[in-house]
């Protein structure tokens, strides 16, 4: 566990249960369930071990999503595969392999194998045959299905968010993923799932998540997305500590400017926050041209709009010169 990353939120979750669902190769011992545990010291995280036959793997997550009852599940890889077929929880799919077949015979999956974790049985190493890789693209064949039929509602969309590393080197499913539901997320990172994309790109999505289900209604802060950078357009100091502050207790919105017929732009503020700000700028950038008209709590701007119905902070003010000054405000706020 890198401890450069270690923060705890010990009301995230809370006397919640979630299920981790490991990839190939792996258990529920893996160092990302030590991590979870340790992020979330309130919540209780089921890790079963999955055994290799893949349709034995599913029916004990069905059994055991009927037994516990989780309120949410986190899959990766193999498990974000099989984590989609969980219907009716709501579910977080990281690198999710939708073509676990194909991804077993390009990547040197057959064969002789060392379990990359220990596991309750104490068996360490697997035999992985053609036969074992044919039963996986069968499993993948139920993917995208709800209740055996094409197609997903959107009471299931919404329940469903899936990550996708932007330097994947063994899975690329995003594409796939979002012919059938929406809420596809990129990060910055590579295949597994390490300490930093738990902690910038994996919590975010847990806390929308368990804001929804307790129904809970976080102070609104608008943000002009000028603020977030310096004069080369490049992250301004201390911009994402500061974004990473507020986002553990409000709800963060991206303003920018609405051009006339000019998509590029569009486009280009979207990149911007995409590259340096990530998940918690997904689906929360407004573009208006009528700031005065929002309804929020804070407006953090260097021109607030005069008859805007939330509190300006006057980003560049002598009380606001820096981020540093604005966490330091929200801090005091929140005690």
């Amino acid at each position: 566990m890198n401890t450069e990353y270690i923060k705890t939120w010990p009301d995230l979750m809370a006397g919640k249960k979630i299920l981790y669902v490991h990839g190939f190769a792996s258990s529920g011992q893996s160092g990302t369930v030590t991590l979870l545990r340790t992020l979330l010291p309130q919540a209780e995280v089921i890790a079963p071990d999955l055994p290799l036959a893949p349709f034995e793997a599913i029916q004990l997550l069905h059994d055991t999503c009927a037994g516990e009852q989780p309120d949410l599940i986190v899959g990766s890889s193999m498990g974000g595969m099989m984590t989609e077929q969980l219907h009716g929880f709501y579910r977080i799919l990281v690198n999710p392999a939708f073509q676990m077949g194909d991804t077993m015979g390009s990547h040197g999956m057959i064969g002789k194998l060392t379990f990359q974790n220990p596991r309750r049985d104490g068996v360490q190493e697997m035999i992985v045959t053609k036969a074992t890789v044919k039963e996986y693209r069968q499993l993948t064949e139920l993917c995208f299905k709800y209740e055996g039929v094409e197609g997903i509602p959107p009471e299931e969309d919404k329940k469903v968010f899936a990550l996708f590393g932007d330097k994947d080197p063994l899975v690329h499913t995003r594409d796939l993923f979002l012919e059938h539901y929406s809420q596809g997320i990129d990060f910055h990172g590579e295949h597994r799932l390490v300490d930093s994309v738990v902690h910038h790109s994996l919590i975010p999505v847990i806390r929308w998540i368990d804001d929804q289900q307790q129904e809970r209604q976080r102070e609104v802060v608008y943000i002009d997305v000028e603020t977030l950078k310096n004069r080369q357009a490049n992250p301004a100091p201390s911009m994402l500590k500061a974004i990473e502050s507020l986002a553990d207790h409000y709800d963060l919105r991206f303003v920018s400017p609405s051009p006339a017929n000019n998509a590029q732009t569009f486009a280009t503020v979207l990149d911007w926050l995409k590259e340096y700000v990530g998940v918690p700028a997904f689906n929360r950038t407004v573009f208006t041209n009528f700031p005065d008209m929002l309804y929020g709590d804070f407006f953090i701007s260097a021109n607030p709009p005069a008859n805007s119905m939330a509190t300006a902070i006057l980003f560049g003010s002598e009380q606001f010169k820096t981020w540093e000054e604005v966490i330091t405000f929200f801090s005091r706020l929140k005690g």
